[in-house]
């Protein structure tokens, strides 16, 4: 794994390297995923069928050979080992309960003339919510996605996901039924954004697309925003870690492995002013490595995209920090919540040792699906507010428009804009 040391004299350029980890060649990319969201558009369902049999490994026959039926994820819930259950229930329970507190409502505010101005906040109609179902099947990321659309009072929510050889996985069937969620098809990549983000004979696009996915569906994101809305393009997975001596080596080898294990692509970055600590979570994660089931995925992405940076104090640690923005940020020191205020750009921040990043991947009850590769500087997590739009509420009243109008006026003329001007002055004329 890559060291990296301050006070070297190479360390900006080096450092420079890090802050490019998210950076995806879309280029070539972009042809090929343009041209299958062509085919979508011109040929519809007849597309969407052949990508399955191209990527998928299967041939449906029809497009309602693609469809889950309610039925079935009923009966994959029903055959749930009772502990796994639970386990569910208090995810969903837990996550509804957060971003319930999320939910904002229409306002109007009266002026002393009358006028009333306010915000309409209504949830989007349609949306569709991408579930990665490639390397591992992630039902975490259904009730991520599928939550905050219900809590926003979305009509109709889709899902689509991959299904490799033609095998859904039980778990996330089951969580889609207690989500009731009964729009479920068998198709993942590009295709599955663009079944989304223009529909088909079968199908009636939606408003707004969420949901990770590999650098096709990021892509294919990129590309249909504005036909829909999306809620960030987001890539490989990552965690840094702010500690001092005070961590134990054991948690952050194991929290930095938690990522590793995600893809070969995932960052783990730990930056420290303790040199023992480094050496201590090297280690450690040499130790634990070759006993993960994932270990060839985790050993990949740690040779190759981890990096243990030693710093000159944890002022110095939370400023470079800063400038990654990482997706997942903890804070593994002996007073943690005193760096709170300074921490300027993370998806989710970690604080204290109990809070291990997988807590916030599966429970905790803030949403998992956040911005990557430094993308936290100006996007948010995923929740309500993905899945609401507002529109502006204006009500002039008689005494305001006399107050008011010739400055409008005014300013529609020193623009050129006559039509505007005397659609006011004709209403003063009162």
């Amino acid at each position: 794994m890559n060291e990296l040391n301050v006070r070297s004299e190479d360390f900006e350029n080096e450092f420079q390297k890090v802050l490019m980890r998210g950076k995806m060649d879309i280029k070539e990319v972009s042809k090929i995923v343009q041209g299958l969201l062509d085919e979508i558009i011109s040929e519809g369902t007849e597309a969407i069928l052949r990508h399955i049999e191209r990527f998928d490994q299967w041939k449906p026959q029809c497009f309602d050979d693609i469809c889950i039926s309610p039925s079935q994820c009923r009966e994959a819930y029903e055959n749930l080992d009772q502990k796994l259950k639970d386990s569910l229930h208090i995810a969903y329970d837990r996550i509804f309960a957060f971003h319930q507190k999320q939910k904002t409502k229409t306002w109007l505010d009266m002026e002393e003339n009358g006028t009333i101005l306010g915000s309409k906040i209504t949830p989007m109609e349609r949306a569709g919510l991408y579930i990665p179902g490639g390397k591992a099947a992630y039902p975490s990321s259904l009730l991520m996605n599928a939550i905050p659309a219900i809590v926003a009072g979305v009509r109709d929510i889709i899902v689509c996901t991959p299904t490799p050889h033609n095998e859904p996985n039980s778990l996330l069937l089951a969580a889609l039924h207690l989500c009731n969620i009964t729009q479920i098809y068998k198709v993942g990549g590009a295709s599955a954004i663009g079944l989304m983000a223009y529909g088909c004979e079968n199908l009636e696009k939606v408003d707004v697309i969420t949901g990770p996915g590999n650098i096709f569906v990021a892509t294919a994101k990129k590309l249909v925003f504005g036909e829909v809305n999306i809620d960030m393009i987001a890539g490989p997975s990552e965690i840094g870690i702010i500690a001092d001596s005070y961590a134990n080596p054991t948690y952050v080898a194991y929290d930095l492995l938690s990522q590793a294990e995600h893809d070969e692509m995932a960052s783990s970055i730990l930056i420290t002013p303790s040199k023992e600590l480094i050496d201590a979570v090297k280690a450690e994660i040499n130790r634990i490595l070759p006993t993960l089931s994932r270990k060839e995925i985790a050993g990949k992405s740690i040779a190759n995209r981890a990096v243990l940076i030693w710093s000159e104090n944890l002022a110095q640690s939370i400023e470079l920090m800063n400038r990654l923005a990482p997706e997942h940020l903890e804070i593994l020191t002996h007073n943690p919540f005193e760096h709170l205020p300074y921490i300027k750009h993370a998806g989710a921040i970690f604080i204290g040792e109990n809070s291990s990043e997988p807590i916030g991947d599966y429970l905790a009850g803030p949403n998992h699906t956040l911005p990557t590769g430094g993308s936290a500087r100006f996007f948010s997590p995923l929740g309500v507010e993905h899945f609401m739009k507002k529109s502006s509420i204006i009500a002039f009243s008689s005494q305001a428009i006399k107050e008011k109008g010739e400055f409008c006026a005014l300013l529609a003329k020193t623009e050129g804009l006559q039509a505007h001007q005397q659609a006011v002055l004709e209403r003063l004329k009162k």
